[in-house]
Protein backbone atom coordinates (compact mmCIF):
# COMPACT_ATOMS: atom_id res chain seq x y z
CA UNK A 1 0.00 0.00 0.00
CA UNK A 2 3.08 2.36 0.95
CA UNK A 3 4.54 1.60 -2.75
CA UNK A 4 1.48 2.00 -4.70
CA UNK A 5 0.98 5.94 -2.57
CA UNK A 6 4.66 6.91 -3.17
CA UNK A 7 4.10 5.89 -6.96
CA UNK A 8 0.91 8.06 -6.78
CA UNK A 9 2.71 10.92 -5.34
CA UNK A 10 5.73 10.79 -7.63
CA UNK A 11 3.15 11.13 -11.01
CA UNK A 12 1.07 13.52 -9.78
CA UNK A 13 4.45 15.36 -9.09
CA UNK A 14 5.81 14.95 -12.69
CA UNK A 15 2.00 16.27 -14.08
CA UNK A 16 2.68 19.12 -12.01
CA UNK A 17 6.23 19.79 -13.60
CA UNK A 18 4.71 19.45 -16.90
CA UNK A 19 1.58 21.89 -16.17
CA UNK A 20 3.91 24.72 -14.72
CA UNK A 21 6.43 24.25 -17.88
CA UNK A 22 3.85 24.11 -20.71
CA UNK A 23 2.85 27.68 -18.47
CA UNK A 24 6.25 28.86 -18.98
CA UNK A 25 6.41 28.33 -22.49
CA UNK A 26 2.74 30.11 -23.37
CA UNK A 27 2.14 32.97 -21.36
CA UNK A 28 -1.63 34.13 -20.46
CA UNK A 29 -2.86 35.97 -22.57
CA UNK A 30 -5.84 38.45 -21.50
CA UNK A 31 -9.38 37.04 -23.61
CA UNK A 32 -11.52 39.27 -25.50
CA UNK A 33 -13.95 38.28 -22.98
CA UNK A 34 -12.56 39.51 -20.02
CA UNK A 35 -11.58 42.89 -21.45
CA UNK A 36 -15.32 43.32 -22.30
CA UNK A 37 -16.32 43.14 -18.73
CA UNK A 38 -14.32 46.07 -17.53
CA UNK A 39 -16.19 48.70 -16.68
CA UNK A 40 -16.79 50.83 -19.64
CA UNK A 41 -16.06 55.01 -19.72
CA UNK A 42 -18.84 56.91 -19.91
CA UNK A 43 -16.80 60.28 -20.99
CA UNK A 44 -13.21 60.23 -22.25
CA UNK A 45 -12.36 63.97 -22.80
CA UNK A 46 -9.13 65.97 -22.45
CA UNK A 47 -9.48 68.60 -19.84
CA UNK A 48 -8.41 71.19 -21.33
CA UNK A 49 -11.12 71.34 -24.09
CA UNK A 50 -13.85 72.11 -21.47
CA UNK A 51 -15.31 75.47 -22.24
CA UNK A 52 -18.49 75.22 -20.07
CA UNK A 53 -20.30 73.49 -17.65
CA UNK A 54 -23.84 73.85 -16.38
CA UNK A 55 -25.38 71.67 -13.45
CA UNK A 56 -28.93 71.29 -12.81
CA UNK A 57 -30.28 69.78 -10.40
CA UNK A 58 -34.10 69.19 -10.14
CA UNK A 59 -35.72 71.82 -8.57
CA UNK A 60 -32.96 74.16 -8.76
CA UNK A 61 -31.84 76.75 -11.06
CA UNK A 62 -29.25 75.77 -13.32
CA UNK A 63 -25.81 76.39 -11.93
CA UNK A 64 -23.42 77.48 -15.00
CA UNK A 65 -19.62 78.24 -15.53
CA UNK A 66 -17.80 79.44 -18.14
CA UNK A 67 -13.79 79.46 -18.91
CA UNK A 68 -12.14 81.89 -20.05
CA UNK A 69 -8.71 81.82 -22.69
CA UNK A 70 -6.09 82.15 -19.34
CA UNK A 71 -8.12 78.40 -17.89
CA UNK A 72 -9.63 80.58 -15.13
CA UNK A 73 -13.32 79.65 -14.27
CA UNK A 74 -16.31 82.19 -13.42
CA UNK A 75 -19.64 81.77 -12.42
CA UNK A 76 -22.25 83.42 -14.19
CA UNK A 77 -25.56 81.86 -13.26
CA UNK A 78 -27.39 82.39 -11.04
CA UNK A 79 -25.18 84.86 -9.56
CA UNK A 80 -21.78 86.15 -11.50
CA UNK A 81 -19.29 85.05 -8.99
CA UNK A 82 -16.04 84.13 -8.83
CA UNK A 83 -14.68 80.51 -8.56
CA UNK A 84 -12.53 78.40 -6.09
CA UNK A 85 -10.23 77.20 -9.10
CA UNK A 86 -8.72 74.07 -7.30
CA UNK A 87 -12.91 72.62 -6.61
CA UNK A 88 -13.68 73.42 -10.39
CA UNK A 89 -10.54 71.76 -11.34
CA UNK A 90 -11.65 68.81 -9.52
CA UNK A 91 -15.25 68.66 -11.14
CA UNK A 92 -13.77 68.69 -14.63
CA UNK A 93 -11.32 65.99 -13.33
CA UNK A 94 -13.99 63.79 -12.44
CA UNK A 95 -16.17 64.41 -15.56
CA UNK A 96 -13.44 64.00 -18.28
CA UNK A 97 -12.75 60.69 -17.36
CA UNK A 98 -15.62 59.33 -15.87
CA UNK A 99 -16.20 55.27 -15.86
CA UNK A 100 -19.32 53.68 -14.77
CA UNK A 101 -19.54 50.95 -12.41
CA UNK A 102 -20.94 48.82 -14.61
CA UNK A 103 -23.54 48.62 -17.56
CA UNK A 104 -26.85 47.69 -17.14
CA UNK A 105 -28.45 47.81 -20.33
CA UNK A 106 -26.87 48.47 -23.77
CA UNK A 107 -30.44 49.53 -25.55
CA UNK A 108 -32.53 51.04 -23.13
CA UNK A 109 -36.32 51.85 -24.55
CA UNK A 110 -37.89 52.74 -21.70
CA UNK A 111 -35.74 55.69 -19.52
CA UNK A 112 -38.28 56.14 -16.86
CA UNK A 113 -37.72 53.14 -14.88
CA UNK A 114 -34.68 54.50 -14.71
CA UNK A 115 -35.75 57.75 -13.09
CA UNK A 116 -33.87 59.35 -16.44
CA UNK A 117 -36.58 60.50 -18.06
CA UNK A 118 -36.84 63.12 -15.80
CA UNK A 119 -33.51 63.04 -14.41
CA UNK A 120 -32.44 64.31 -10.86
CA UNK A 121 -29.11 65.73 -11.98
CA UNK A 122 -28.03 66.81 -16.06
CA UNK A 123 -24.76 67.93 -16.07
CA UNK A 124 -23.93 69.97 -19.69
CA UNK A 125 -20.30 69.15 -20.69
CA UNK A 126 -19.50 72.38 -23.36
CA UNK A 127 -16.48 71.81 -25.71
CA UNK A 128 -14.67 74.61 -27.47
CA UNK A 129 -15.98 73.43 -30.32
CA UNK A 130 -19.32 74.22 -29.58
CA UNK A 131 -20.40 70.20 -28.88
CA UNK A 132 -22.38 69.93 -25.63
CA UNK A 133 -22.72 66.69 -24.48
CA UNK A 134 -25.50 66.13 -21.39
CA UNK A 135 -25.14 63.85 -18.66
CA UNK A 136 -28.07 62.22 -16.89
CA UNK A 137 -27.71 61.08 -13.42
CA UNK A 138 -31.60 59.36 -11.98
CA UNK A 139 -32.58 57.43 -9.20
CA UNK A 140 -30.32 55.48 -6.67
CA UNK A 141 -29.85 51.66 -7.27
CA UNK A 142 -31.55 49.01 -5.24
CA UNK A 143 -28.83 48.55 -3.10
CA UNK A 144 -28.51 52.61 -2.37
CA UNK A 145 -24.93 53.05 -3.13
CA UNK A 146 -24.73 53.72 -7.04
CA UNK A 147 -26.97 55.80 -9.25
CA UNK A 148 -28.50 54.58 -12.41
CA UNK A 149 -26.60 57.52 -15.30
CA UNK A 150 -26.37 57.98 -18.96
CA UNK A 151 -25.42 60.78 -21.75
CA UNK A 152 -28.08 62.07 -23.74
CA UNK A 153 -28.66 60.01 -27.32
CA UNK A 154 -26.98 56.83 -25.98
CA UNK A 155 -28.78 54.48 -25.36
CA UNK A 156 -26.84 52.75 -22.82
CA UNK A 157 -27.46 52.92 -19.16
CA UNK A 158 -24.89 52.70 -16.64
CA UNK A 159 -24.45 53.09 -13.02
CA UNK A 160 -21.58 55.21 -11.32
CA UNK A 161 -20.74 54.84 -7.40
CA UNK A 162 -22.69 57.65 -5.22
CA UNK A 163 -18.75 59.58 -4.46
CA UNK A 164 -18.78 60.20 -8.32
CA UNK A 165 -22.10 61.81 -8.15
CA UNK A 166 -21.40 63.48 -5.45
CA UNK A 167 -18.10 65.01 -6.68
CA UNK A 168 -19.78 66.45 -9.43
CA UNK A 169 -23.22 67.31 -7.86
CA UNK A 170 -22.11 70.87 -6.82
CA UNK A 171 -23.87 73.91 -5.75
CA UNK A 172 -23.08 77.95 -6.70
CA UNK A 173 -21.84 77.53 -2.67
CA UNK A 174 -19.48 74.71 -3.21
CA UNK A 175 -17.93 76.28 -6.15
CA UNK A 176 -17.89 79.64 -5.12
CA UNK A 177 -14.52 81.47 -4.20
CA UNK A 178 -15.05 81.88 -0.41
CA UNK A 179 -11.84 84.02 0.27
CA UNK A 180 -12.57 86.84 1.61
CA UNK A 181 -10.18 88.93 0.38
CA UNK A 182 -7.97 87.69 -3.18
CA UNK A 183 -4.44 89.31 -3.44
CA UNK A 184 -1.39 87.49 -4.18
CA UNK A 185 0.59 87.36 -1.16
CA UNK A 186 4.36 87.75 -2.91
CA UNK A 187 3.01 91.06 -4.56
CA UNK A 188 1.50 92.62 -1.34
CA UNK A 189 3.14 95.82 -1.13
CA UNK A 190 1.48 97.77 1.73
CA UNK A 191 -1.09 96.57 4.77
CA UNK A 192 -3.22 98.47 7.29
CA UNK A 193 -4.88 97.56 10.60
CA UNK A 194 -7.03 99.63 12.19
CA UNK A 195 -8.77 98.45 15.42
CA UNK A 196 -10.46 100.63 18.02
CA UNK A 197 -6.61 100.79 19.59
CA UNK A 198 -4.46 100.66 16.78
CA UNK A 199 -3.37 102.15 13.53
CA UNK A 200 -1.06 100.30 12.13
CA UNK A 201 0.66 100.50 8.40
CA UNK A 202 2.50 98.20 7.18
CA UNK A 203 4.58 98.58 3.70
CA UNK A 204 7.36 96.45 1.73
CA UNK A 205 10.08 97.38 -0.51
CA UNK A 206 11.36 94.47 -1.92
CA UNK A 207 11.33 91.88 0.66
CA UNK A 208 11.94 94.24 3.36
CA UNK A 209 9.06 94.91 5.68
CA UNK A 210 8.93 98.08 7.75
CA UNK A 211 6.85 99.65 10.12
CA UNK A 212 5.38 103.45 9.39
CA UNK A 213 2.71 103.63 10.98
CA UNK A 214 1.92 104.74 13.67
CA UNK A 215 5.86 105.77 13.33
CA UNK A 216 8.60 103.93 11.38
CA UNK A 217 10.05 101.28 13.25
CA UNK A 218 11.85 98.07 12.43
CA UNK A 219 9.37 94.95 11.35
CA UNK A 220 9.24 91.19 12.18
CA UNK A 221 8.86 90.34 8.21
CA UNK A 222 8.23 86.78 9.47
CA UNK A 223 5.01 87.49 11.54
CA UNK A 224 4.28 90.19 9.20
CA UNK A 225 4.30 87.27 6.06
CA UNK A 226 2.33 85.07 8.57
CA UNK A 227 -0.75 87.37 9.24
CA UNK A 228 -0.78 88.17 5.74
CA UNK A 229 -1.09 84.01 4.52
CA UNK A 230 -3.70 83.32 7.42
CA UNK A 231 -5.56 86.62 6.14
CA UNK A 232 -5.53 85.33 2.40
CA UNK A 233 -6.62 81.62 3.77
CA UNK A 234 -9.70 83.11 5.39
CA UNK A 235 -12.96 82.18 4.20
CA UNK A 236 -16.53 82.84 4.82
CA UNK A 237 -18.66 80.45 6.60
CA UNK A 238 -22.32 81.71 5.01
CA UNK A 239 -23.20 83.31 1.92
CA UNK A 240 -25.58 85.79 0.86
CA UNK A 241 -25.87 84.27 -2.42
CA UNK A 242 -29.53 85.42 -2.96
CA UNK A 243 -28.98 88.83 -4.46
CA UNK A 244 -31.85 90.72 -2.96
CA UNK A 245 -31.13 92.87 -0.13
CA UNK A 246 -34.45 91.03 1.33
CA UNK A 247 -33.50 87.36 1.13
CA UNK A 248 -33.06 85.33 4.48
CA UNK A 249 -29.90 84.75 4.24
CA UNK A 250 -28.76 88.45 4.05
CA UNK A 251 -31.00 89.25 6.88
CA UNK A 252 -29.45 86.70 8.85
CA UNK A 253 -26.17 88.80 8.47
CA UNK A 254 -26.62 92.28 7.71
CA UNK A 255 -28.38 92.64 10.99
CA UNK A 256 -25.60 91.39 13.16
CA UNK A 257 -23.27 92.97 11.43
CA UNK A 258 -25.32 96.93 11.68
CA UNK A 259 -25.38 96.43 15.28
CA UNK A 260 -22.23 94.42 15.93
CA UNK A 261 -19.10 95.93 17.40
CA UNK A 262 -15.89 97.34 15.22
CA UNK A 263 -13.06 94.68 15.72
CA UNK A 264 -10.94 95.47 12.70
CA UNK A 265 -10.53 97.22 9.43
CA UNK A 266 -7.88 95.46 6.90
CA UNK A 267 -6.59 97.25 3.93
CA UNK A 268 -4.22 95.04 1.90
CA UNK A 269 -2.34 96.62 -1.53
CA UNK A 270 -0.85 94.86 -4.43
CA UNK A 271 -0.11 94.83 -8.04
CA UNK A 272 -4.26 95.08 -8.87
CA UNK A 273 -5.19 97.61 -6.34
CA UNK A 274 -6.57 97.70 -2.51
CA UNK A 275 -9.01 95.70 -0.99
CA UNK A 276 -10.99 95.64 2.12
CA UNK A 277 -12.36 93.88 5.01
CA UNK A 278 -14.36 95.23 7.58
CA UNK A 279 -14.79 92.77 10.47
CA UNK A 280 -17.68 93.05 13.73
CA UNK A 281 -18.27 91.03 16.80
CA UNK A 282 -22.06 90.69 17.81
CA UNK A 283 -22.52 88.37 20.87
CA UNK A 284 -19.91 85.15 19.87
CA UNK A 285 -20.51 85.73 16.16
CA UNK A 286 -18.37 87.68 13.58
CA UNK A 287 -19.29 88.61 10.64
CA UNK A 288 -17.31 90.85 8.05
CA UNK A 289 -17.56 92.97 4.84
CA UNK A 290 -15.15 92.35 1.57
CA UNK A 291 -14.89 94.98 -1.10
CA UNK A 292 -13.91 91.72 -3.44
CA UNK A 293 -17.24 90.31 -2.26
CA UNK A 294 -20.86 91.31 -2.16
CA UNK A 295 -23.02 90.77 0.99
CA UNK A 296 -22.08 90.50 4.28
CA UNK A 297 -20.90 86.82 5.73
CA UNK A 298 -20.55 84.67 9.12
CA UNK A 299 -16.75 83.95 9.71
CA UNK A 300 -14.86 81.71 11.90
CA UNK A 301 -14.66 83.13 15.46
CA UNK A 302 -10.37 82.43 14.43
CA UNK A 303 -10.37 84.62 11.79
CA UNK A 304 -12.48 87.15 13.64
CA UNK A 305 -9.64 86.81 16.90
CA UNK A 306 -6.45 86.65 14.71
CA UNK A 307 -6.91 90.36 13.26
CA UNK A 308 -6.25 91.51 17.25
CA UNK A 309 -2.94 92.88 16.67
CA UNK A 310 -0.91 95.32 18.77
CA UNK A 311 1.80 97.26 17.14
CA UNK A 312 4.07 94.93 19.50
CA UNK A 313 2.99 91.99 17.12
CA UNK A 314 4.61 93.26 13.92
CA UNK A 315 7.72 94.93 15.22
CA UNK A 316 11.26 93.47 15.37
CA UNK A 317 11.43 93.07 18.78
CA UNK A 318 15.34 92.47 18.69
CA UNK A 319 17.31 95.50 20.30
CA UNK A 320 19.84 95.64 18.01
CA UNK A 321 20.46 95.28 14.44
CA UNK A 322 24.10 93.66 13.30
CA UNK A 323 25.58 90.99 12.37
CA UNK A 324 27.84 88.54 14.49
CA UNK A 325 31.22 89.99 13.11
CA UNK A 326 30.05 93.49 12.47
CA UNK A 327 30.77 95.13 15.72
CA UNK A 328 34.58 96.96 15.76
CA UNK A 329 33.62 98.33 19.39
CA UNK A 330 31.87 97.67 22.31
CA UNK A 331 31.19 100.10 25.12
CA UNK A 332 29.94 99.43 28.62
CA UNK A 333 28.55 101.63 30.95
CA UNK A 334 27.57 101.78 34.14
CA UNK A 335 27.33 105.26 35.83
CA UNK A 336 30.73 106.81 35.57
CA UNK A 337 32.28 103.41 34.85
CA UNK A 338 33.10 102.33 31.27
CA UNK A 339 34.68 99.23 29.93
CA UNK A 340 35.85 99.61 26.30
CA UNK A 341 36.38 96.58 23.78
CA UNK A 342 37.56 96.61 20.62
CA UNK A 343 38.59 94.46 17.74
CA UNK A 344 42.22 94.14 16.38
CA UNK A 345 41.95 91.42 13.48
CA UNK A 346 40.10 88.44 14.68
CA UNK A 347 41.28 89.18 18.39
CA UNK A 348 39.27 91.40 21.01
CA UNK A 349 41.42 93.86 23.28
CA UNK A 350 40.57 95.19 26.61
CA UNK A 351 43.31 97.89 28.21
CA UNK A 352 46.04 96.31 26.07
CA UNK A 353 45.13 92.48 26.83
CA UNK A 354 43.96 89.94 24.09
CA UNK A 355 40.19 88.12 25.70
CA UNK A 356 38.59 85.13 25.07
CA UNK A 357 37.70 84.93 22.02
CA UNK A 358 34.87 82.07 22.60
CA UNK A 359 33.34 84.61 25.26
CA UNK A 360 33.27 87.44 22.95
CA UNK A 361 31.53 85.42 20.69
CA UNK A 362 29.03 84.10 22.92
CA UNK A 363 28.57 87.94 24.73
CA UNK A 364 28.19 89.44 20.99
CA UNK A 365 25.88 86.52 20.30
CA UNK A 366 23.68 86.89 23.47
CA UNK A 367 23.60 90.75 22.74
CA UNK A 368 22.31 90.30 19.26
CA UNK A 369 19.29 88.03 20.03
CA UNK A 370 18.08 90.45 23.14
CA UNK A 371 14.43 91.35 23.06
CA UNK A 372 12.26 93.64 24.81
CA UNK A 373 8.31 94.86 24.89
CA UNK A 374 7.11 97.81 23.72
CA UNK A 375 6.29 99.85 26.95
CA UNK A 376 5.87 103.49 24.67
CA UNK A 377 7.09 104.87 21.72
CA UNK A 378 6.99 108.24 19.81
CA UNK A 379 8.92 109.13 17.29
CA UNK A 380 12.55 110.20 18.44
CA UNK A 381 12.16 107.77 21.40
CA UNK A 382 11.06 103.95 21.61
CA UNK A 383 10.90 102.65 25.57
CA UNK A 384 11.00 98.68 25.70
CA UNK A 385 10.76 96.15 28.77
CA UNK A 386 13.82 93.73 28.51
CA UNK A 387 12.83 90.05 29.30
CA UNK A 388 15.00 89.04 32.97
CA UNK A 389 16.93 87.03 30.95
CA UNK A 390 17.98 89.82 28.89
CA UNK A 391 18.43 92.61 30.99
CA UNK A 392 20.76 89.96 33.11
CA UNK A 393 23.25 89.19 30.45
CA UNK A 394 23.62 93.22 29.79
CA UNK A 395 24.41 94.05 32.89
CA UNK A 396 28.04 94.62 33.10
CA UNK A 397 28.57 93.54 36.18
CA UNK A 398 27.97 90.14 35.12
CA UNK A 399 31.31 89.80 33.55
CA UNK A 400 30.56 87.97 29.70
CA UNK A 401 34.49 87.81 28.98
CA UNK A 402 37.45 86.62 30.58
CA UNK A 403 41.13 88.38 29.92
CA UNK A 404 43.74 86.09 28.55
CA UNK A 405 47.16 85.95 29.46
Amino acid sequence: MKGNGLVIAVFLLAALGGVLYWSSRHPHEESPRASAELPPKILALDESSISGLGIKAKGNDELTLVRNDAGKWTMTAPQRLPVDQTAMSSVISTLSSLTSERLVDDKATDLGQYGLAQPNLQVAVIEKDGKTRKLLIGDETPTGSSAFAALEGDPRIFTIPDFLKTSIDKTPNDLRDKRLLRFDLDKVSRAELLTPKNDIELSRNKDAWQILKPHPMRADGFQIQDFLRKLGDAKMERSALSAGANSAEAKATAGPFASGSPIATVRITDETGSQELQVRKNKNDFYAKSSVNEGIFKIPAEVGQSLSKDLDDFRNKKLFDFGLSDPNRIDLRDGDKTISLTRAGNDWILDGKKMDNSGMESFIGQVRDSTGRLVSGVRDQITVKLNDADAERLDQRHQPVRTGC
